[in-house]
C-alpha cells in the first residue's frame, strides 16, 4: 500500500476531500520526521512507536580492499509495533 492509496482510503471512508487527507498525512508525516530528528520518540496508543535507536561504535571489514573501518556511533530511526497490532497481524496470516 502506498501513501496515495492511504489518502484514497481515508478519503472515501470519511468523506474529506482528497485533498485535505493528502495534506493531513503530509503533515502526520512531517511531525514526526521533525520529531524523531530532535531525537523525541513519537507514541501512537494502539499502533506502535516510532523510536530512535542508539547505535554504538563499532569496528568493521571492507572486504574489496581487506581493511578494517571504524564505524561511528549514530542513531537510527525505527518501528515498534503495538502488542494489540502484532498479535492481529499474527492472527489474520494467509494460508
Amino acid at each position: 500500500m502506498t501513501k496515495a492509496d492511504i489518502v484514497n482510503e481515508i478519503a472515501k471512508s470519511t468523506g474529506i476531500e482528497k485533498v485535505t487527507v493528502q495534506k493531513t498525512v503530509e503533515a502526520l508525516m512531517d511531525t514526526i520526521k521533525t520529531s524523531m530528528v530532535a531525537g523525541n520518540n513519537v507514541y501512537l496508543r494502539g499502533f506502535g512507536s516510532f523510536i530512535v535507536k542508539k547505535r554504538a561504535k563499532k569496528t568493521a571489514r571492507n572486504i574489496s580492499k581487506n581493511t578494517t573501518i571504524i564505524i561511528p556511533a549514530h542513531n537510527i530511526p525505527a518501528f515498534k509495533p503495538a502488542k494489540s497490532f502484532v498479535n492481529k497481524v499474527k492472527s489474520h496470516t494467509k494460508k
